[in-house]
């Protein structure tokens, strides 16, 4: 039973942690033992600093991005499963935009030491169906998405409900191959 209180508690903190990033101008640790419903004891047994928290956390909204193409796939044409799934990505950066230029360095590193990683892998996905329809160019790869998509980082948070999903329809205007 303790296995499982123990898992519980890592899924509530984790959870507590990404709500407040999104909501809160400051990110503090014993905010998040509060809102997950542990003390702080809990917490950093399960992590013993902030970038260990803030990377769980980073670790599981990859992982839920990743998940989300092929069911994507399976239920839309290419150029509309990556629409939807820029939703999530612009979703995910809004969420973390404190931090995202700080996990951008290691995912840089990631990409160079061990070629696309998993969101390689995910956007490989859409470009190869997209390909395969000829709804998307073939002269694109995962890189020169990641590339583009890299402006969220830069988008300030005044502007982020006017341009963020407006300017990833302009990328996917860009991928749509053209007769």
């Amino acid at each position: 039973m303790a296995r499982a209180d123990a898992t519980e508690n890592r899924t509530r903190i984790v959870r507590a942690a990404r709500d407040l990033l999104g909501s809160s101008e400051e990110f503090k640790l014993n905010a998040v033992a509060k809102a997950a419903g542990v003390g702080q004891g809990t917490l950093y047994r399960h992590f013993p600093t902030r970038e260990a928290l803030l990377s769980e956390v980073y670790r599981k909204d990859v992982d839920d991005l990743i998940s989300a193409a092929p069911t994507l796939l399976a239920a839309h044409e290419p150029v509309e499963a990556l629409r939807l799934w820029f939703d999530g990505v612009a979703e995910y950066a809004e969420v973390k935009r404190d931090v995202f230029a700080a996990v951008e360095d290691a995912v840089w590193q990631d990409l160079s030491a061990h070629s696309l990683g998993p969101i390689g892998d995910a956007i490989s996905r859409f470009l190869e169906a997209g390909k395969a329809d000829g709804s998307l160019r073939s002269d694109v790869d995962p890189r020169d998405v990641i590339l583009l998509i890299g402006y969220l980082t830069r988008v300030r948070p005044d502007e982020w409900e006017s341009r963020s999903r407006r300017l990833l329809g302009v990328v996917l205007d860009g991928l749509r191959s053209r007769p």
